[in-house]
C-alpha cells in the first residue's frame, strides 16, 4: 500500500529513523538482504514485533546478536508504553500511552457483552476543530507513525487479558484520514497474515469527510466507513466542523454515493447530538432526506460534555424523538450508549490528560 522510504537505511524521510513497527515483512526482507543475514530472519523478526509484547529489541532471544544490534542501529525501537491506565464503573478501559518522544495518546478499551472494542488514536491531537470535541483544543501536535498505532493494539491486548479485543475502531484523538499513508501502513499490518491477522470487517475507520482521502482509502482496503456528518446544512455544519468550507454537505455526499462499497455493506454516518443546536424532528427529517438513495446507517451520539464545552447534552426525550423519525423513515439509526464518560473516556472526551 503504502512504502517508508530508506527502508534499508538508518534514516526515513526528513532524517527520522523509521518506527521498527512500522515496517512491512516486504520491508524487512529488504533489510535482512541489504544487511546480509538469512531471508528466514524477516518472517522472524515479523513474529516477534507484531506477535509479542516487547519491552525491547534484546528480548528476540532467537535472533543472534548481530541482527539485534543491526535493529537497534538502523531503526527506532524505543516501545510505546502504558503510563496510566484508568477503569470506569461500566468497565471501560483508558490507557495513557506514552511516545518515544514525550508525547503521550489515549487508548480505549471498550467491552460490552462478548465483545471489546478498541479505540485507537491516530495524532497527537487534532488540527481540525470540531467545536464540541475535546481533542481540538490541543491542536494538532504531530502526526502518530504506523507504529505507534500497531502499539496501542499491543498494548491493548495485554491490557485485555484474557480476554480478546473483538473490534477495533480508529475514532481516537485525531483525523485518520489526515494521517493517511501512516494510516494505510498500520491497516496494512493489521490485516496481514504476518502482521497481527485481523479481518479488515473488524475495523472501522471514522473520518469528518476528507473527500479524496475517503475516495482513497476504499479502493485500497476493504475496511468499514464512518462518516462524521453532524449537521444537515453548510451553515451549522461549518459552525461545528471548519473541515465543510472545504468539503460542504453536497460534496461529501456526492463521494459517498460514489463509493465502491460491497452489496450488503453500509455506510455509515455518525450524528452528534447537541442540545438544541442539531437536535430537532426537522434535522431529523433533513438527515433523512441527506441519506436518500444510499445504503446507510446513522449512529446517533448525546453529546458527551467536557470541561470548557460549549453545548449541552439533549434529554432521553430528544435523543429517541429524533432516532424515531429516522426508524419511520426506514433509516437504520441507533443510540451508541456513553461508556467510560466518568474517566473522561468517551466519545470526544480524549485530551491526553491536557485539561
Amino acid at each position: 500500500m503504502t512504502e517508508i522510504r530508506n527502508v534499508r537505511t538508518p534514516t526515513a524521510a526528513g532524517g527520522k529513523r523509521s518506527n521498527v513497527r512500522s515496517l512491512t515483512l516486504e520491508d524487512l526482507s529488504l533489510w535482512v538482504e541489504s544487511r546480509g543475514f538469512e531471508a528466514y530472519r524477516a518472517s522472524q523478526i515479523a513474529g516477534w514485533l507484531y506477535n509479542r509484547p516487547l519491552a525491547a529489541v534484546s528480548e528476540m532471544h532467537n535472533l543472534p546478536l548481530a541482527v539485534r544490534e543491526a535493529l537497534e542501529a538502523d531503526f527506532d525501537c524505543v516501545p510505546a508504553y502504558t503510563v496510566r491506565s484508568d477503569t470506569a464503573g461500566d468497565g471501560t478501559r483508558k490507557l495513557l500511552v506514552g511516545l518515544g518522544d514525550g508525547e503521550r495518546i489515549e487508548t480505549v478499551l471498550i467491552p460490552r457483552d462478548e465483545r471489546i472494542t478498541l479505540c485507537l488514536s491516530t495524532q497527537v491531537g487534532c488540527g481540525l476543530g470540531c467545536r464540541f470535541c475535546a481533542t481540538a483544543r490541543i491542536g494538532l501536535r504531530r502526526n502518530l507513525d504506523a507504529g505507534e498505532m500497531i502499539a496501542q493494539v499491543l498494548l491493548a491486548r495485554e491490557t485485555a487479558r484474557p480476554a480478546l479485543l473483538t473490534n477495533y475502531v480508529f475514532m481516537g484523538m485525531g483525523e485518520p484520514l489526515a494521517n493517511m499513508d501512516c494510516l494505510l501502513r498500520a491497516l496494512d499490518i493489521m490485516t496481514a497474515r504476518w502482521g497481527l491477522g485481523i479481518s479488515p470487517r473488524r475495523i472501522t475507520v471514522s473520518t469528518v469527510g476528507l473527500v479524496p482521502q475517503l475516495l482513497r482509502l476504499t479502493r485500497e482496503t476493504r475496511v468499514n466507513i464512518a462518516v462524521s456528518l453532524h449537521a444537515t446544512d453548510d451553515r451549522l455544519r461549518t459552525e461545528l466542523m471548519p473541515v465543510n468550507r472545504r468539503y460542504p454537505i453536497a460534496e461529501l455526499l456526492a463521494a459517498c454515493r460514489d463509493l465502491d462499497l460491497p452489496r450488503r455493506k453500509r455506510i455509515t454516518f455518525e450524528y452528534v447530538l447537541l442540545a438544541g443546536v442539531n437536535d430537532s424532528i426537522e434535522d431529523a427529517q433533513r438527515l433523512v432526506h441527506l441519506c436518500s438513495g444510499m445504503r446507510v446507517k446513522v449512529n446517533l451520539i448525546p453529546f458527551n460534555p467536557f470541561p470548557g464545552a460549549a453545548y449541552q447534552r439533549p434529554d432521553e426525550r430528544r435523543v429517541l424523538g429524533f432516532q424515531n423519525a429516522l426508524l419511520a423513515a426506514g433509516i437504520h439509526a441507533s443510540v451508541r450508549t456513553s461508556r467510560g464518560d466518568d474517566i473522561r473516556a468517551a466519545c470526544g472526551q480524549l485530551a491526553g490528560h491536557r485539561d
